[in-house]
């Protein structure tokens, strides 16, 4: 299973985030977890530091389902970030949403690289390759 410096959970369960980033650090998957409950806090981190790539993640485990902004509205804004957060950040949806119509729609965005149903597992950590 590959090792990542650096991965961001944004969930606005508190509970599936605690839980989330038990099984990273059980599964040895990232160094280090950046945990936000919104959208707007997960791309405020990201704005601050888009010119450090070492401080991005590589992989965001972004929900669909969150109050204020959404999953795909934070993917609308995540889009006008630079070429340094766009190559680096790889989103990866991690939703209790099994409806095709959301599950097409993160297919449709170049930038999510997989679709992964709640709760994440030790399986699906290992067949993460962005």
């Amino acid at each position: 299973m590959a090792t990542y410096k650096s991965v961001m959970l944004v969930d606005d369960n508190e509970i599936d985030n605690i839980i989330n980033e038990k099984i990273i650090e059980a599964n040895g998957f990232a160094e280090n977890i950046l945990v936000f409950q919104t959208g707007q806090e997960a791309l405020d981190y990201l704005a601050a530091h888009q010119d450090e790539a070492d401080s991005l993640p590589e992989i965001v485990f972004l929900d669909i389902n969150m109050p204020i902004m959404d999953g795909f509205q934070f993917l609308d804004d995540f889009e006008n970030f630079s070429d340094t957060v766009l190559e680096k950040c790889k989103i990866i949806m991690l939703s209790s949403s099994i409806s095709p119509k959301d599950i097409d729609r993160a297919a449709s965005s170049r930038y999510v690289k997989k679709y992964l149903n709640k709760p994440l597992n030790a399986r699906y950590l290992q067949a993460i390759t962005v």
